[in-house]
């Protein structure tokens, strides 16, 4: 999660009305039994008032809810267990793409081979993929160089968890031999990556990035992972994340950030963006609860795909919130992201939140018919990258965008982000309660640690209750995206961020310049359910037209 973005919530709840993730308060022994005394004291935490008999007739009820808690405490449910209710992003009268139009990308026949190897670190996949097709390169030589790479600037940039060098030449070598046979599969067939080390991979460590899972190891393959391996890509690495999902901060240290090393590269997915930034791999696989693959992109200034809620499967990967929670892309372009999305997405038969829609992205489309808007009141504020992002919307205004100025639904976005909180705090209920949430590097208020056992006076009734207004807000957005087919945003401007997280809206993130203190700054362009294509297309537009997605920090040149 972004850094520095998750609003802590007051104490709000006890026990008598707790959600079923939440621990009841207070203890029922002959010692320290539940009294109406007790009971109006925690009226104060829920802000709610009772009359003395209404306090007695809860007494007996509240001891058999107590009760309930502590069987339900007696099972095991492994982090991986999903609620019975999924979140449905898909507001009324939505209609879904069916018609499959196919998958174009733009012609890398350009690409030529440099004299010196290590000149291939900041290729994209597009141009690896041409010269790996092509024979002018084998997977094996690339993926030596990208492992001498990340050896030799991973321990500086504290990006690198494990390396997976074993799998990773192995499955460079099979790379190569289907090629030579004639079984090209497709654009990244014997290209390296690395991914965020919440995603299980068998025979290797899956850490979280949490001292309390180091030595972890789960025996399956998520399923983009199998997903990667079936489109030929050779997993190199597992990365560095922010503590379960939230920061830059890990067991082994503080990811940083390629073109200031003293500064955190923000997270969570923060081994993926430095990795890729500082051009140890072509991509990397991140995801996003709120704000965790817009923030670390932004900081270390590459391209970020968050999709759609739904468009890509969840089995495998570290639960944080099962309704808010999205894998996707960072790499070098906005093509480059599609690529991988359209080799990641669909249905496992596993997952059963995700939507079979056909992503049909073609290069070759025109974007004069897009109808763009831009958050105003946001780009109109005084803020930090105020001067890059009013350039940046110049060179939409140069492409032949019509910008339309639009606001966002008014709803109260940070209150009912209780959703995140209550969903987090149970899917790591056991550390809490086993007391392990002490070996947590970051034990500070603003920190995972409090942050579940606060959450757990979360009523089930306003959870229930931001869901409702979550919907609601599901609707008013369906209303929006009727009058346009992309927003441009401020990446950390506003509310847009954390509400089309809510609303499950996917969003790409450009890099758009440099901040005063030399380090890169970013726009999003937000698209409409699986609108992932049409972001792509205005994504690369943009890029066309300008040279930030290109520029590298020289710190890793050699």
């Amino acid at each position: 999660m972004k850094n520095n973005l998750i609003k802590i919530l007051p104490l709000i709840v006890i026990g008598f009305i707790s959600f079923s993730v939440g621990a009841f308060f207070f203890q029922t022994d002959k010692e320290n039994p539940i009294t109406k005394d007790i009971i109006a004291n925690a009226e104060k935490l829920i802000g709610l008032e009772f009359t003395d008999a209404e306090r007695d007739s809860m007494l007996d009820g509240l001891k058999e809810q107590l009760g309930n808690y502590e069987k339900i405490r007696e099972y095991n449910l492994a982090n991986s267990v999903s609620p019975s209710i999924n979140f449905n992003p898909i507001p009324l009268g939505f209609t879904f793409e069916t018609k499959v139009h196919g998958f174009i990308t733009a012609d890398y026949s350009y690409t030529r081979i440099p004299e010196n190897i290590e000149d291939l670190a900041y290729y994209s996949i597009g141009e690896l993929a041409y010269l790996i097709k092509n024979k002018k390169i084998t997977s094996t030589a690339l993926t030596k160089m990208y492992l001498e790479r990340l050896k030799k600037f991973g321990p500086k940039l504290e990006c690198v968890i494990t390396l997976t060098e074993d799998l990773a030449l192995k499955q460079a070598k099979n790379a190569d031999e289907e090629i030579a046979a004639g079984n090209y599969k497709g654009l990244l067939h014997g290209i390296p990556y690395g991914a965020k080390d919440l995603l299980a991979v068998k025979n290797y460590k899956t850490t979280w990035g949490a001292m309390p899972y180091k030595d972890q190891v789960i025996d399956e393959d998520a399923t983009v992972i199998k997903k990667l391996e079936a489109a030929g890509a050779v997993l190199i690495a597992k990365l560095s994340m922010g503590a379960l999902a939230w920061g830059d901060v890990w067991f082994g240290g503080k990811t940083r950030n390629p073109w200031d090393t003293t500064q955190g590269s923000s997270g969570s997915s923060a081994g993926s963006a430095a990795a890729v930034s500082a051009g140890l791999i072509p991509f990397a696989i991140g995801t996003e609860t709120y704000g965790s693959i817009v923030s670390p992109s932004t900081v270390c200034g590459v391209t970020g795909l968050r999709p759609t809620y739904g468009r890509v499967s969840r089995t495998g990967a570290m639960a944080l919130s099962w309704s808010m929670d999205k894998i996707g892309p960072l790499a070098r372009n906005a093509e480059d992201c599609t690529i991988v999305l359209n080799a990641i997405q669909g249905q496992d038969g596993i997952d059963q939140t995700l939507y079979d829609v056909p992503l049909n992205y073609n290069s070759n489309a025109g974007i004069k018919k897009l109808r763009v808007g831009y958050l105003k009141d946001d780009f109109d504020r005084d803020y930090s990258f105020k001067r890059n992002d009013s350039l940046a919307l110049e060179i939409f205004r140069k492409l032949g965008i019509e910008l339309i100025p639009i606001k966002l639904p008014q709803y109260p976005i940070n209150d009912i982000s209780i959703m995140l909180s209550a969903e987090s705090a149970a899917a790591f209920d056991e550390l809490t309660r086993s007391n392990r949430d002490d070996l947590l590097v970051r034990q500070i208020k603003r920190a995972w640690p409090n942050s579940f056992r606060m959450s757990r006076f979360i009523p089930a009734v306003e959870y229930i209750n931001a869901s409702r207004i979550r919907y609601l807000l599901i609707q008013d957005m369906a209303k929006l995206m009727n009058e346009v087919d992309i927003i441009i945003a401020p990446s950390w401007e506003g509310d847009n961020l954390l509400l089309t997280n809510l609303t499950g809206h996917p969003c790409l993130v450009l890099p758009n310049g440099f901040s005063d203190k030399g380090t890169p700054t970013s726009i999003s362009i937000i698209g409409n359910l699986f609108g992932e294509a049409e972001i792509i297309l205005l994504g690369k537009a943009f890029q066309s037209a300008s040279d930030f997605h290109l520029k590298h920090s020289p710190l890793w040149k050699n």
